[in-house]
């Protein structure tokens, strides 16, 4: 069970960052790196039919050791991490025995991980917690779950006595831009359906996501000199900071919770000439998603009628949906890895993705796909921490949903 800690630790040190404005496949070279790197380590603990392609994706199979009619079970991690903030030059902290305090992470900067403002880590005391220094991201998400999924078949492998169906495990690039499904070979796979080890705190089990899509707006103004404006200057960044204030006011992530959908304005930059607004859109519901793609068009449209046609011009693009349609008919993936929570003294915790997996395109493509904790706190964060303990409960839900389908 040590053995998750130390794979991890090992894990974050490789700068895997996705780069949104890359056409490449993996977008940053490092994805392909650890890549690389682990599917060696595969072969070394002795899996079999270890491919990875030039897209960056692997896949390996651990045999089965029965003769049962046993469910191909997929287990998916992806390899990238946020581009939120950076991934370079990870540097982990090992706080063990936690006890309650504020946990300095970076003396410099002030930056301090605190139950005060994340009372969450007073459930971990006694604990060993694994931080960042404060100046990058941890990398739980999604290195945790590539090294439970690992851990998890190298146990198996040492214990040949514990009985076990066919296994495919796979670990997958640029899941946190998107586009993480993309070139996933579905049919290679062959796996009859999976989970991904992608969720945060202890206990959390997903089946359902938002429907998401992307708006890239783009605003063209007028510059005039100030001093001779009138009648003849359009402000882009005037006309864009007016489209902010025309969608609904508390409809952003900040204001918003369990099914509530939003408006996501993720970043706003350029001159009075020109200018560029990015937007996400998110909602569980798909009339309410078709309802706020409408309302984005409709003010587009407005604002062109007010400032000129081709002022403002609106790129959207539907992203991913929601996956619990496609697990209609498939309830025994949940419920078995709800059993296999229980059975290892883990409560569940059934909410809503308030994003998106592989495992929503996965469905999609006919995997069904449900997430399961990794066990980690404030992913895309310099606060980002993962408790030891639920790490192991993490690799021991994994041995219990295989062990599970053993017995039905």
């Amino acid at each position: 069970m040590e053995q998750v800690m130390k794979r991890f630790l090992k894990y974050v040190k490789y700068e895997t960052t996705s780069q949104e404005e890359s056409t490449s496949c993996p977008s940053s070279p490092g994805q392909m790196t650890l890549a690389k790197d682990l599917a060696d380590e595969l072969k070394a603990l002795g899996l079999e039919d270890v491919i990875l392609d030039s897209n960056g994706y692997l896949m390996a199979t651990l045999p089965a050791n029965t003769t049962k009619n046993i469910p191909v079970i997929g287990f998916i991690a992806h390899l990238d991490t946020s581009p939120d903030i950076s991934g370079a030059n990870v540097s982990p902290q090992v706080v063990e025995n936690y006890q309650g305090q504020d946990i300095i992470l970076n003396q410099e900067q002030n930056i301090i991980l605190s139950p005060k403002d994340f009372p969450v880590l007073l459930n971990y005391l006694g604990d060993t917690l694994i931080t960042t220094d404060g100046t990058t991201l941890l990398g739980a998400d999604n290195k945790a779950g590539i090294a439970e999924i690992v851990t998890a078949v190298e146990y198996l492998l040492s214990h040949p006595e514990i009985e076990h169906g066919t296994i495919r495990i796979a670990f997958t690039p640029d899941e946190e831009i998107g586009r993480g499904a993309d070139f996933f070979n579905v049919e290679k796979f062959q796996a009859d359906f999976a989970y991904t080890i992608d969720g945060e705190e202890l206990g959390e089990l997903q089946y359902e996501n938002f429907n998401a899509a992307r708006g890239k707006i783009t605003i063209r103004g007028k510059n005039i000199h100030p001093g001779h404006a009138k009648n003849k200057m359009k402000n882009a960044l005037l006309i864009g900071a007016e489209l902010t204030r025309m969608l609904p006011e508390k409809e952003t992530p900040a204001q918003t919770e369990g099914y509530e959908g939003f408006y996501h304005l993720n970043s706003f930059h350029g001159s009075v000439e020109e200018c560029k607004l990015d937007y996400i859109i998110r909602d569980f519901d798909l009339t309410s998603f078709q309802q706020r793609k409408s309302l984005m068009v409709n003010i587009v449209q407005q604002l062109n009628q007010k400032y000129g046609e081709g002022t403002v011009i609106l790129e959207m693009k539907d992203q991913y949906y929601n996956m619990k349609e496609k697990l209609k008919g498939f309830e025994h993936i949940i419920e078995t890895a709800r059993q296999a929570m229980e059975e290892v003294g883990v409560k569940p915790l059934i909410n809503p993705i308030r994003g998106g997996t592989d495992g929503a395109h996965l469905a999609f493509m006919g995997l069904p796909t449900p997430n399961i904790f990794t066990g980690g706190h404030n992913f895309h964060g310099r606060h980002e921490f993962i408790p030891l303990s639920a790490m192991k409960k993490a690799l021991a839900v994994i041995l219990k949903i295989i062990e599970l389908y053993t017995q039905k």
